[in-house]
């Protein structure tokens, strides 16, 4: 996971400093992994460092820091704050404006973290060294006292509603992608699998439609719970929060009736009409794998079409023959 300037930028823009709270290293069971973070502002946050607790006492934490400064926790997941995974995490809280964004350039972004002092560790130069070179990818990382991440475009967050057969096939289509930051969403910890693609962040969530405002207002969402009533209330959320694009499982006969359930909620047909449904290309099935394979070409798709596009190689061309 990389630090998105773009996305920093664009959160100062509309909200003002924002505190970016980042995992910057883990022990033992943990929700996320390190580089994984969330925007924090007054009234309102985007993305999840997951954990319940953990979260909520972050999001605290990180609106002291914006009146306060940069701060680095420790915590450790049991005995801290009652969890069941029994591991730690390392929290950095720092609090991003523009002059602070200006400063960061290159591929890489090295900090002390809140409380060192001194130049940069030899054993981190030696690392980015490396990473310049092209002999080790760069991970989030702390060296002795200081934080390094990679800095780079972000992948497109995609939000995934239901843990059932369809969203497994979803998720273990999607997951070894680059292109998107997957968060998984179900009522409860046992309905997702035991083990959780790596780069995929699983979150329960009893309330499932109050988890909506934790997504980005730029996400994909892909709503494909077990329950008719869930999807409903999610495609309401969705409506009411933004979003990137939306998809719903389903039938022609499913969405009519959520298009006037929909009306009767207040949202305009050119709203609803942009949640998609049903996903996929329905031309390959209905086996959960073949709409796995459907939605995955579509969303590919979209995510290309949005990138800036690259001049053609000529070079390559003319080997070709064109």
């Amino acid at each position: 996971m990389s630090l998105c300037p773009d996305t920093l930028r664009a959160a100062i823009r509309a909200h003002g400093p924002v505190a970016r709270v980042v995992v910057a290293a883990t022990a033992g069971s943990v929700p996320r992994e390190a580089g994984a973070a969330m925007l924090v502002w007054a009234c309102g946050q985007s993305g999840t460092i997951g954990g319940g607790a953990l979260e909520y006492q972050a999001v605290a934490r990180a609106r002291a820091a914006l009146a306060r400064g940069d701060r680095f926790d420790k915590v450790p997941l049991g005995p801290g704050l009652g969890q069941c995974c029994g591991g730690a995490v390392q929290l950095l809280t720092e609090v991003w404006d523009t002059d602070r964004l200006d400063r960061v350039t290159g591929a890489t972004h090295a900090r002390a973290l809140p409380g060192t002092t001194g130049d940069m560790p030899l054993k981190l130069a030696a690392t980015l060294k490396a990473a310049r070179a092209g002999h080790r990818p760069l991970r989030p990382a702390i060296v002795e006292g200081w934080f390094v991440e990679p800095v780079g475009r972000a992948a497109a967050p995609l939000w995934i509603w239901g843990a059932g057969h369809v969203g497994r096939a979803i998720v273990a289509t999607l997951a070894p992608l680059p292109d998107f930051a997957i968060t998984w969403v179900d009522s409860a910890p046992d309905r997702f699998p035991d083990t959780i693609q790596e780069g995929v962040t699983a979150l329960p969530a009893p309330d499932m439609q109050a988890a909506m405002r934790l997504a980005p207002q730029d996400a994909r969402h892909l709503i494909l719970t077990y329950s008719h009533e869930i999807d409903l209330a999610l495609c309401h959320a969705a409506l009411a929060h933004g979003f990137a694009g939306c998809g719903l499982i389903g039938s022609a006969t499913k969405w009519a009736r959520f298009r006037t359930r929909l009306r009767q909620l207040g949202h305009h047909d050119a709203q609803i009409s942009r949640i998609a449904c049903p996903i996929g290309d329905t031309r390959l099935g209905k086996h959960p794998q073949a709409i796995a394979v459907g939605v995955a070409a579509g969303l590919l798709k979209e995510v290309a079409r949005a990138m800036p596009q690259k001049e053609p190689d000529r070079t390559q061309s003319r080997q070709s023959g064109g």
